[in-house]
């Protein structure tokens, strides 16, 4: 008779283990919320290509196409009411789901390059800039109510006309897409989700 120990398990008993670690890790894979999963997922916004992919890594998950952004372009240099998209690295910072565009998902705009050139410039005082500074710090949303504009986010078009959004870039700054389009992307969009702007 063979004594078994702790360390002596045949090799059966192994497989069966090995196989129950396995069944349990796919159960919990599968089990758990998707916001887990949206946090390998991020945004980018092509404003020249007019794109807005959704990626996981380096993986392209999903391209919509025909998106608008603001009626005088982009800029690295926003100002309240240039009805500019501003360019940089944001996060999803809230979502509101009775937006007369449908569905807003806020950006953390500013984000702090935008606060520092603005603060050399004389755009935004010292308080003001420490107000972002602080914000970002502690991962909030910064106030939206600076001269460098606010509420910049990815919205629908509500009750829009589709063949103004299929035809011109429309809005005040933020980036829209159909409502359709909408609803897929919030699929994988959660607040805290990276969104680049480029």
């Amino acid at each position: 008779m063979v004594k078994q120990g702790s360390d002596d398990i045949p090799d059966c008993m192994l497989n069966i283990r090995a196989l129950f670690q396995y069944l349990l890790r796919t159960i919990l894979v599968a089990l758990l919320p998707t916001a887990s999963l949206a946090a390998s997922i991020h945004i980018v916004v092509d404003t020249e290509d007019e794109t807005l992919s959704v990626m996981r890594g380096e993986t392209l998950i999903r391209t919509f196409e025909d998106i608008a952004i603001g009626r005088y372009g982009k800029t690295y240099f926003k100002r309240k009411g240039d009805n500019k998209t501003p360019l940089g690295n944001y996060r999803i910072g809230w979502i509101n789901r009775e937006s007369r565009y449908y569905i807003f998902l806020g950006l953390t705009y500013p984000d702090l390059p935008a606060a520092d050139r603005a603060l050399q410039e004389g755009r935004i005082d010292a308080s003001q800039w420490l107000d972002i500074r602080d914000a970002h710090r502690a991962g909030e949303t910064p106030s939206q109510a600076t001269p460098l504009g606010g509420y910049i986010g990815i919205h629908g078009l509500g009750r829009g006309e589709l063949s103004v959004h299929q035809e011109y870039n429309w809005t005040n700054g933020c980036i829209a897409l159909t409502n359709g389009q909408l609803d897929e992307l919030l699929r994988y969009a959660r607040i805290g989700t990276r969104v680049e702007i480029r």
